[in-house]
């Protein structure tokens, strides 16, 4: 009677370790990029009062997921190279009824006159695939001086301490070339 109440036990023990790994394996398993989500986004398109040309301007959008399940952001592509995020992250996930702040930083100096921008945020969202923020701004020249893009080139190429200009030369002392000098052959030494 003992042995077999003991074998009872190891087999109620077996089967109760069995359940525990299948659980296990199956939450373990399980994505949570299938299990979409709703977001709020906070005062989505925005217009901005005008700023002047080359000015930094910090922009925040307040994310909310008013979803069950976790929000999770697998990319953020913004429309123009000036917009960045602040936090290089472009990867996040943001639990149930919390809210988390999208923070960029926004250089004006690329752009001027009025301006939309799209932040473009990939994740599981209900609604698609996608979900778009916009803004837009009016960027307004200096009235003393409004340099021109050559101008803006050759500070930037100034900024990263002019090294193209070494490999490539400057700009108006490339010479010239004649139609005639297709024809010619690249070995020939006139």
């Amino acid at each position: 009677m003992k042995i077999q109440l003991l074998l009872v036990m190891k087999y109620n023990y077996f089967k109760m370790i069995m359940c525990m790994v299948c659980v296990w394996t199956s939450v373990g398993c399980m994505n949570l990029a299938d299990k979409k989500t709703t977001v709020e986004i906070k005062d989505n398109k925005r217009h901005y009062y005008p700023i002047l040309a080359g000015q930094q301007k910090d922009i925040s959008f307040n994310l909310k997921n008013t979803g069950e399940h976790p929000l999770m952001i697998t990319d953020i592509i913004t429309s123009c190279g000036c917009l960045k995020v602040n936090d290089d992250k472009n990867t996040f996930s943001v639990p149930p009824g919390k809210e988390r702040l999208l923070t960029l930083s926004y250089n004006s100096s690329k752009n001027v006159g009025y301006v939309k921008h799209y932040v473009t945020l990939y994740g599981n969202f209900v609604s698609g695939e996608i979900q778009e923020i916009e803004f837009d701004i009016n960027v307004v020249p200096n009235a003393m001086y409004t340099k021109d893009y050559e101008e803006l080139y050759k500070e930037e190429v100034d900024a990263e301490g002019g090294f193209k200009r070494f490999v490539d030369g400057d700009e108006n002392n490339k010479g010239y070339y004649m139609d005639e000098d297709f024809d010619k052959s690249i070995h020939e030494n006139r």
